[in-house]
């Protein structure tokens, strides 16, 4: 069974059929850069490329990196401000004239690590944080995700954690690992002592480094890197996608 994927980020918008079944892309993924300004009629219309890209018709799934409800882009802090109170869903669907089901980017890449990647089997609660451009996360009760969680927005030292200890804070910052691991200890600890996870899955395009810095970090539960890496995007929003709207076989 495959449901397309659709994975929007700020520096591109990339996409493939999916394999829901195997948790994998069935073809190669195709990407176009993110629209500058990225605007809701801009990143709609480069959506619809991919999904004309891919001669798609059907179900799909949708990421944004933001908080989603019923469809509606209700934050934008490192996105176009023009997306708060926009609903995408509805644009996306009016644009490629399919059924679109969209979801906040770190729910998604979770969504894909617990059921084929680094939280596949794992029960109690799981929180995953991806580390890029700011910081998702996600978190997972018995498998369960509680969405829009936008964890990365905690205050630590008064300013808010994704501007301590992004991926992105690392290279314009010009942080050593040591020290940036030192910053997403920091939030790693208030993380650990407000929820207790059994598990802490680190993702984001940074994870394909982690020898570099998972050893650096310190907290009570367990440890590990991603293991989709970029495709865990794609691959979650058509899980989703294939879930919300009940495809079968």
């Amino acid at each position: 069974m495959e449901i397309l994927g659709i994975d929007i980020g700020g520096s591109g918008i990339k996409g493939a059929p999916v394999n829901v079944k195997m948790g994998e892309l069935a073809v190669e993924r195709h990407r176009i850069e993110t629209p500058q300004p990225s605007t809701p009629e801009a990143v709609a219309d480069v959506v619809a490329e991919i999904v004309q890209h891919f001669n798609w018709e059907g179900p799909m799934g949708c990421t944004f990196p933001a908080v989603i409800k019923k469809g509606v882009v209700c934050t934008a802090a490192n996105v176009d401000k023009s997306w708060q109170g926009t609903n995408g869903e509805a644009l996306i669907q009016e644009k490629t004239g399919n059924p679109v089901l969209l979801l906040n980017d770190a729910d998604a890449a979770g969504i894909a690590e617990m059921a084929f990647g680094a939280g596949k089997g794992q029960d109690g609660v799981v929180i995953m944080h991806t580390f890029g451009t700011g910081i998702g996360s996600a978190i997972f009760i018995d498998g369960q995700l509680l969405p829009n969680t936008e964890f990365g927005h905690l205050e630590i030292r008064g300013q808010e954690a994704e501007h301590r200890a992004s991926a992105r804070n690392r290279t314009d910052e010009g942080l050593k690992w040591k020290t940036w691991a030192w910053r997403v200890n920091e939030f790693l600890s208030r993380m650990d002592g407000l929820f207790w996870p059994d598990l802490f899955i680190i993702g984001g395009g940074i994870s394909r480094k982690h020898e570099k810095f998972l050893d650096l970090l310190d907290t009570r539960a367990e440890i590990v890197p991603a293991q989709m890496l970029n495709q865990a995007g794609i691959i979650g929003a058509a899980i989703a996608a294939g879930k919300h709207f009940k495809v079968e076989d």
